[in-house]
């Protein structure tokens, strides 16, 4: 499990066009790495939106957004056509990135337990390291809160 001070694991997922990257890739700037459950529900869609809705304040503050599901690439394409998003998506199809970031956890939905992913984000400064984690995220409000501290970090 990844926790704040941990420098960032380098995970390999794959972007939506089918190339593989890792969190380390992003080194020169600050990142912004959310996961979420599932491409197209309420809570993600909302989730992406607001991010999406910040994008152009994440770029001034030199943070990239990056969203991770265990959705496909196919599904994640049509996911960011649908709503118009403007923040990047990639895919865990293994797992091993939300067992690495401690994010594949076991739920319960009317009494029937599960294993799924818990909504997070992990916001990494440019030198690698977690500065800030959130664990069980709410949507509303969150884009705003992520952004206030990557425009805080040097």
């Amino acid at each position: 499990m990844v926790n704040e001070g941990d420098p960032v694991p380098d995970v390999k997922m794959l972007s939506v066009d089918g190339k593989e990257i890792s969190p380390t890739d992003y080194a020169a700037q600050k990142l912004v790495l959310y996961f979420y459950p599932k491409d197209d529900t309420s809570g993600c869609t909302a989730e992406a939106q607001a991010f999406s809705a910040l994008s152009g304040e994440f770029e001034k503050a030199n943070a990239w957004v990056l969203g991770v599901s265990k959705d496909d690439a196919k599904k994640h394409g049509k996911f960011i056509e649908k709503y118009d998003l403007k923040v990047a998506l990639a895919t865990d199809a293994d797992g091993s990135v939300c067992e690495a970031f401690g994010t594949w956890v076991e739920k319960s939905m009317y009494g029937r337990k599960y294993m799924g992913i818990d909504r997070a984000t992990f916001l990494v400064d440019r030198d690698g390291v977690v500065k800030k984690v959130w664990r069980k995220v709410r949507v509303p409000g969150h884009a705003e809160e992520v952004l206030k501290a990557a425009q805080a970090l040097p």
